[in-house]
């Protein structure tokens, strides 16, 4: 599935996921002064092989903000909600810190952790930092593609 950020002028910055049928669909991803929120799932998605939203999407099922959970995405949704906590800060922390900002996070919402290490944590922030260099240099109107 190909995955099309482009970056809006206001509020909102746009995502389109083009099925391999040709299908497609959009969601407009509130901007958050980082990566946008599903670009941060690819990252996780993809380094870590985890089934979360763009997962789910990808296999068929419709894009909606409102999706139904499932144990695995849930630990995808929360990983990612980590990630961008240690984002919005400077994403200086040390991986043990987001790992337990991690688990914190998961124990608050009663789902299970994905399997993740220091390692692990280190390779999404270094697949993060390689997606917002490329995200910075976007102009606005300007759209950024990967490949899921």
């Amino acid at each position: 599935m190909r995955l099309i950020f482009t970056k809006g002028a206001g509020k909102m910055d746009r995502l389109e996921m083009i099925h391999a049928d040709g299908r497609s669909e959009g969601l407009d991803c509130p901007k958050q002064r980082i990566i946008p929120h599903d670009m941060v799932h690819y990252a996780v998605e993809s380094v870590l092989g985890a089934r979360g939203f763009i997962a789910r999407v990808a296999a068929g099922e419709v894009a909606a903000l409102t999706m139904e959970g499932g144990r695995e995405s849930d630990g995808v949704e929360r990983l990612v909600e980590a990630l961008q906590g240690d984002g919005w800060s400077g994403g200086t922390a040390p991986a043990e810190e987001v790992r337990d900002l991690y688990r914190v996070t998961c124990e608050a919402r009663g789902c299970p952790m994905l399997p993740v290490d220091a390692a692990a944590i280190d390779a999404i922030r270094a697949r993060i930092a390689e997606l917002t260099a490329e995200w910075e240099a976007v102009p606005v109107g300007g759209a950024m593609e990967v490949e899921f």
